[in-house]
């Protein structure tokens, strides 16, 4: 028998147990099925399986799969009986234009989350101490109308700005619960407001800062073939995605002869499958590298000077804003004019560990390859000083002349073009708000915290925040405990319920962090409710997600559990608006269909599964560059600022630190880096987490199949390990002041010396002595926001590691 054959005849298998999965995975290429090339290996396979199988007792329901893990994709769900017995993909026609939005092995192994055995049955109450994870089973009647009474309570006692609705990405649709929650908050009187998020909040605040907007200066992807050369800093989608099929755009572009280039510490996939060369670079020194690049390029003329000239503000003492004293320009810093350092390429090696000809190499081979792209990953910004690379970067495409054309680009994720209307969300009559990153001080000192602290909007004459954060709803996400720095701290401050005094935790599993509610809920899978998502980043699409099996034990939709809440509250008709879920969606998909007249009827719509948007491809900063007068940009000067102009002014009212936060993207040497640091002593190595295929973020840490076929390890270079006396497979300690785990080694040339790398999202497990059993990376991570946009500096950590 084929090996086709043998693998359809598995799969005519309700239920496929681990050890047939890791089998047959095994006969279509291992390693690559279990990756993204899975797509390719199970096409065939899965095509002759559905025309093999689809007998009239079974209905597939298109649906799709919404996780935070950097792409959409399709999924479609093959019911019988009223469950789900197997899920599949998209099957549209492939085609160069157009390709199929085809899932990974997570996305694919979702049945084994909908019929998990630890799926959160009922409501619950806690019993015991927060945090130990005990509690009781309640209605639904005794959990709402609890949650009701303490909110009401806690808004008479404290105000509205006591409510805290925690960040939440464990789902991106429509419906997600954390949108259900702000809707509900806003409804009852307000919330103290967040800005930012986890992932790229640098990102967020610097762009504004030199190009007026929030939107992304990479063109589209449609574009990125134009490019002669794209220069990648940390960038990873063949692990993180960064929008699907973004890794075949990098493959597209490469058989039109682009050339790509990729810095990391880490030998990922990226450096393995989509680029032309890896420059192992040691983490956090990447603006010590583009200062270098920059010496280089001035040294020997080769900025394109006629662009900084009729575009940028800041680059040298020329084009420096009036106010500013002189000698501030990027220019006088590079040449060491300003602090009497050059940053020649053999400064920089000292930093990176880059050899100083590859530098003066790889500056010369950006400047004079024109198009090109410089593409940066959000890891890069999620670090001590994480505002200062982005800024770098900016500084390097403008250099180079390489904004607001084909070809060209800076940054990563690309403006969609997808249209949808977006459910409505009532005002926050409250305007103060903090860093999405600070939360867990402001349950602590919220009456402290004032603009120095990053809190933003207080009313005139309120010097700080009118109270501590009392009441928190966690719906849908696992940053509570698990994503958060510094577990051990952040426990200590959950586990006290005189601090925050109500925590509400809605989910499907518990999770670490549903461990710390008062009240627990149990939600539905995408599978068993109706909503739509749309595309990660890059993309253009609008995925219908259609109700495949009734609702399991007694979980409810986010949608009605709120809804529930706010009938005790006297709200329900301002929450629902007479609408149910599905008839939101349908106006939802109105608006679309106004916007694009292509767009199909919503049952047609409903039953592809899928539309995808379409447009010529997008070029940001195009218009400025035909005409700067007609067209400036939305920054205090109309101009690209190099030197930001309100970091500045932020830098005057004390809002940032100008030792820590320049208005031009000087290196700095992080906290917790390289031997410059005195920790470096005690704690030689650094640690940082990478996004991992089993899962998005902390979502699917609970499916045995994907953990067994991608374990949690620490990855360390094979002269560290040597010289700490391990072996591969060895069972070691992770661990500085802050916390200690154990798991295996993977000992491996893929990571440079002096870097260990953890996959970040593993669930924290402490024994009795606090050590964790499961590898979570955020016992070992610090609480340290960034010093412009208050953002997370997760990747910036010492640490040891020991044989157990």
């Amino acid at each position: 028998m084929s090996e086709e054959n043998s693998l359809l005849k598995a799969l005519d298998n309700t239920v496929l147990s681990r050890r047939s999965f890791l089998k047959w995975s095994t006969a279509l290429g291992g390693a690559a099925v279990l990756s993204g090339e899975l797509n390719l290996g199970l096409k065939k396979v899965e095509a002759a399986a559905a025309a093999t199988n689809l007998q009239a007792d079974v209905t597939v329901v298109p649906s799709g799969c919404s996780h935070n893990c950097g792409g959409r994709c399709v999924l479609k769900a093959w019911v019988k009986d009223g469950s789900i017995v197997r899920i599949t993909t998209d099957d549209r026609p492939d085609s160069t234009d157009d390709p199929q939005l085809r899932a990974c092995p997570r996305g694919r192994s979702y049945r084994r989350r909908v019929y998990n055995p630890d799926r959160l049955k009922y409501p619950m109450k806690r019993v015991g101490n927060r945090g130990d994870g005990k509690f009781e089973r309640v209605s639904w009647d005794e959990a709402t109308t609890f949650i009701a009474n303490e909110m009401k309570r806690i808004k008479e006692k404290y105000g509205p700005t006591a409510f805290y609705n925690h960040y939440a990405s464990g789902a991106g649709s429509l419906f997600a619960g954390s949108r259900m929650a702000t809707r509900l908050l806003n409804l009852f009187g307000g919330r103290l407001n967040s800005y930012g998020n986890y992932s790229n909040q640098c990102i967020g605040y610097v762009t504004p800062r030199v190009f007026g907007t929030g939107a992304v200066m990479c063109n589209t992807r449609d574009d990125w073939k134009n490019a002669k050369l794209m220069l990648f800093i940390g960038f990873n989608p063949a692990e993180m995605i960064f929008g699907t099929n973004t890794h075949y755009y990098i493959k597209q572009a490469r058989q039109q002869g682009t050339k790509v280039i990729l810095l990391d510490p880490r030998y990922s996939l990226t450096a393995q499958s989509l680029v032309d060369e890896w420059i192992p670079i040691r983490p956090g020194t990447d603006n010590a590298l583009f200062d270098a690049m920059a010496y280089v390029m001035i040294n020997e003329n080769l900025q394109d000077q006629a662009f900084l000239d009729k575009y940028t503000l800041g680059f040298d003492e020329e084009h420096l804003p009036k106010d500013v004293p002189a000698g501030s320009s990027y220019k006088n810093y590079v040449l060491g004019k300003s602090d009497g350092v050059p940053k020649t390429p053999e400064w920089a090696e000292t930093y990176t560990q880059i050899p100083a000809r590859r530098i003066v190499q790889l500056a010369r081979e950006v400047a004079l390859t024109k198009p090109a792209m410089i593409m940066h990953g959000y890891g890069v910004q999620r670090r001590a000083y994480g505002e200062l690379p982005i800024m770098g970067a900016n500084m390097l495409a403008a250099m180079t002349g390489n904004l607001g054309k084909p070809g060209a680009g800076v940054g990563t994720t690309v403006n969609s073009r997808t249209v949808v209307g977006a459910h409505p969300t009532p005002a926050n009559p409250v305007q103060e708000s903090i860093s999405v990153f600070t939360w867990a001080e402001a349950i602590v000192r919220g009456t402290e915290m004032g603009p120095t602290d990053g809190v933003t909007l207080l009313p005139a004459g309120q010097k700080t925040l009118k109270t501590n954060i009392k009441a928190l709803f966690n719906i849908g996400g696992n940053t509570l405990i698990n994503q958060h720095s510094d577990i051990n701290k952040t426990d200590k401050i959950l586990r006290d319920t005189s601090l925050c005094e109500l925590i509400v935790v809605a989910d499907q599993v518990l999770t670490p962090s549903a461990k710390y509610a008062d009240v627990l809920l149990p939600v539905v899978t995408w599978f068993e409710k109706d909503d739509l998502c749309t595309n990660w980043g890059p993309g253009d699409s609008l995925i219908s997600m259609s109700k495949a099996i009734e609702p399991l034990y007694e979980c409810k939709t986010d949608y009605d559990i709120f809804a529930m809440i706010a009938d005790k509250l006297g709200l329900k008709d301002k929450y629902t608006e007479g609408k149910t879920e599905l008839q939101w969606i349908q106006q939802m998909v109105a608006d679309s269909q106004k916007a694009d007249p292509k767009f199909p009827s919503f049952e047609e719509w409903r039953k592809k599964g899928v539309y995808i948007f379409k447009s010529d491809p997008r070029i940001p900063l195009k218009t400025f560059i035909d005409d700067p007068v007609k067209n400036p940009l939305k920054t205090p000067t109309g101009k690209i600022e190099l030197f930001s102009t309100t970091i500045w002014n932020e830098q005057k009212t004390g809002f940032v630190d100008a030792k820590v936060m320049p208005a031009i993207p000087k290196f700095q040497p992080e906290w917790e880096g390289g031997p410059w640091d005195e920790l470096y002593k005690k704690y030689p190595l650094q640690a940082f987490g990478h996004h991992y295929q089993p899962r998005s973020h902390s979502t699917y840490e609970e499916v045995d199949w994907l953990r067994e076929a991608f374990p949690q390890r620490v990855f360390m270079n094979p002269i560290d390990a040597q010289a700490r006396g391990l072996k591969d497979g060895d069972k070691v300690h992770v661990f500085n002041d802050r916390g200690r785990m154990m798991l295996p080694v993977r000992v491996t040339p893929r990571i440079i010396p002096g870097v260990v790398n953890i996959p970040q999202g593993a669930w924290w497990t402490p024994d009795n002595n606090k050590v964790d059993q499961r590898g979570a990376i955020n016992v070992l991570t610090n609480y340290r926001p960034t010093p412009g946009s208050r953002a997370n500096p997760q990747h910036s950590n010492l640490v040891q590691v020991e044989k157990a």
